[in-house]
């Protein structure tokens, strides 16, 4: 299933993409898509409904972030080796982890808000995972039974926040907007394997990332087994697995986010994102996103 939540800021309605690409109101079925629906009883129960039977959403509304209720964001850095050497940063031994605030997440294809002293943004497409079950010591083996499904993250950093300003990333990680994800939840029986997906971003039409899942350092199982053993994940949980090379920050010279652009960016079996880089002014929050 491709889960959606569809709507105005806010107003998100709870849908799914059909298989000829129609948006279904499950609004007659469920509130909306939080931590109980993508449990595995909660899967099970909206696999039962009949598609069918669900009405048509006309038109092409605003997507917002597929899975409401988000207790952690969590974020793994330099998972790609040619990504750690591009930032001229050692290959790490375990998982580097970090959190975004949950305060960051906005719907694909919302703008992304440079703040006003922000001087170094940067872009990452990355592979996230959403977990359906509590994990707690979890044996990598059977991690990936703790998955719900998958999603494509653009994971936006500020890159002078979060490297010359301390030690904490998570100050150039969390700023509003800086997570949109979706457009759906594809739920993990739709993804063979998810060491296998291409994923790809650009920038004003110019190709600035390109790369594989199959080049993680730490694949998703790992991830789940890791994380769990320093914090329980819960329903809801996300966490973003890291991005390959082609990062601004990586270039010579490096190449920033001034706003005015537009980025785009795929993995493969989890849809697309567009989004327009604005920079913020006074009162610009009273008309977001649109």
């Amino acid at each position: 299933m491709k889960l959606l939540r569809y709507g105005a800021s806010g107003q998100e309605k709870p849908g799914l993409l059909d298989s000829d690409g129609n948006i279904r109101d499950l609004s007659g079925v469920i509130g909306d898509i939080g931590p109980s629906a993508i449990t595995p009883e909660g899967l099970a129960a909206l696999r039962a409904v009949d598609v069918s039977t669900l009405p048509v959403v006309d038109g092409t509304p605003r997507l917002g972030t597929p899975i409401a209720g988000t207790a952690k964001f969590i974020a793994v850095g330099l998972n790609y080796s040619d990504h750690a050497i591009e930032s001229g940063m050692a290959i790490p031994k375990e998982p580097i982890l970090f959190t975004k605030a949950t305060s960051c997440i906005v719907g694909p294809n919302d703008p992304i808000v440079l703040p006003a002293d922000a001087t170094k943004a940067d872009w990452e497409v990355e592979l996230g995972f959403v977990i359906g079950k509590p994990a707690r010591y979890v044996d990598e083996s059977e991690a990936l039974d703790y998955v719900a499904g998958y999603v494509l993250i653009n994971d936006v950093s500020e890159r002078q926040f979060q490297l010359e300003r301390g030690s904490q990333w998570d100050k150039g990680k969390g700023c509003d907007t800086f997570g949109p994800i979706g457009p759906w939840l594809v739920t993990s029986d739709e993804i063979a394997d998810p060491q296998q997906l291409g994923a790809w971003l650009d920038v004003d039409g110019k190709r600035m990332q390109t790369g594989n899942t199959n080049t993680m350092i730490f694949g998703v199982a790992n991830l789940v087994a890791y994380i769990s053993r320093f914090m329980t994940l819960l329903p809801g949980d996300i966490v973003t697995t890291g991005t390959p090379p082609g990062v601004g920050f990586g270039m010579k010279p490096p190449v920033y986010l001034k706003g005015g652009e537009v980025i785009t960016l795929g993995i493969d079996g989890l849809g697309t994102q567009r989004q327009e880089v604005r920079v913020f002014t006074p009162g610009f929050w009273e008309t977001y996103p649109a």
